[in-house]
């Protein structure tokens, strides 16, 4: 088996058919199968894929396991040489994925490999990190792609050939065997955000390549199943980071980031309330990020619980 293309799906049926179109109209490998591991979805998605993609492997859950736990699940069965890791809500063109195998197979070295990402109307979306730090995390990721480019690469150097990166957004990632095999499969204490982040910091250190590929790419539109329960997702991405953090980093830094995080996070609900007390006054839109960074300190003042987060929304 050449490939193995592993789906998580949660709730997106129309975009996870479309997905499973794409691959059966464009993807040209014959020695391949398709995963579909089902989340606990509760839109027909199960028999949707059971009617129109027989072929397709389909896992169902019963409920929400999270992008690792679920991505694993179908990782222990998969035959394929080469993983694919792919988002229910992309769609794949001709020739991105044979062209993300054979950059693969050119070099032995790399572990991971991923290609760029487009947005719905064709722009160009993050497909790349640096690995989080307190610089990332706690100044503007942004401003730092374009103050310190060689070391933080981002869709604004325009690159146009392979190269070295930390990470590769998880959206569509192929994963050679061997390396999986040598560090391990996803961690399981992610349960949505920072698990691909998590698996690439693995495979650098245990000597693989990550390697980003812009002359293939693929339609990604971006976070549709976690934009069902916004706020939730937020607090989940606060709490991974907390997690990666932890892992990986002495007690200073996880304290400091923390306290950064704080500090900034009081800021944007003092301006944000200010928006909105004026838009109250003289008209205008209301601020939507408030409820979510007020909802973000209630959880850090709870202690920040396991249960302010995605798994118990969507379990």
């Amino acid at each position: 088996m050449d490939l193995s293309v592993i789906i998580i799906n949660w709730n997106t049926k129309d975009l996870l058919l479309d997905c499973l179109q794409s691959l059966e109209d464009n993807l040209a490998v014959e020695s391949r199968e398709i995963f579909v591991v089902d989340n606990g979805s509760t839109d027909g998605s199960q028999s949707a894929v059971k009617e129109r993609f027989t072929a397709v492997k389909l896992i169902e859950n019963g409920r929400n396991l999270g992008f690792a736990r679920a991505n694993n699940k179908a990782l222990r069965q998969a035959g394929g040489r080469f993983l694919l890791l792919l988002n229910s809500d992309t769609v794949v063109p001709e020739g991105a994925i044979e062209g993300l195998m054979h950059t693969l197979e050119a070099d032995p070295s790399i572990g991971i490999g991923g290609l760029q990402l487009l947005k719905a109307d064709g722009v160009l979306q993050n497909s790349i990190y640096a690995f989080p730090s307190l610089a990332t995390e706690l100044t503007n990721k942004s401003l730092l792609r374009r103050i310190f480019p060689a070391k933080f690469l981002g869709k604004e150097q325009n690159i146009t050939s392979p190269v070295e990166v930390d990470g590769i957004i998880g959206s569509c990632m192929l994963v050679r065997r061997e390396a999986m095999e040598q560090v391990g499969l996803l961690d399981e204490d992610y349960f949505f955000f920072f698990e691909e982040t998590d698996w690439c910091l693995r495979m650098r250190k245990a000597g693989w390549k990550v390697v980003f590929d812009p002359r293939y790419r693929v339609w990604h539109l971006q976070g549709r199943s976690v934009s069902q329960v916004n706020v939730r997702a937020r607090i989940e991405y606060w709490r991974s980071r907390y997690t990666y953090f932890a892992k990986h980093f002495g007690l200073g830094a996880r304290f400091a980031l923390r306290a950064g995080l704080l500090m900034k996070l009081v800021i944007d609900i003092g301006l944000a309330s200010v928006v909105s007390l004026g838009a109250l006054v003289f008209g205008g839109k209301r601020p939507e990020k408030l409820e979510v960074y007020v909802a973000i300190l209630l959880w850090h003042l709870r202690g920040c619980p396991a249960d302010g987060g995605l798994e118990t929304a969507t379990g």
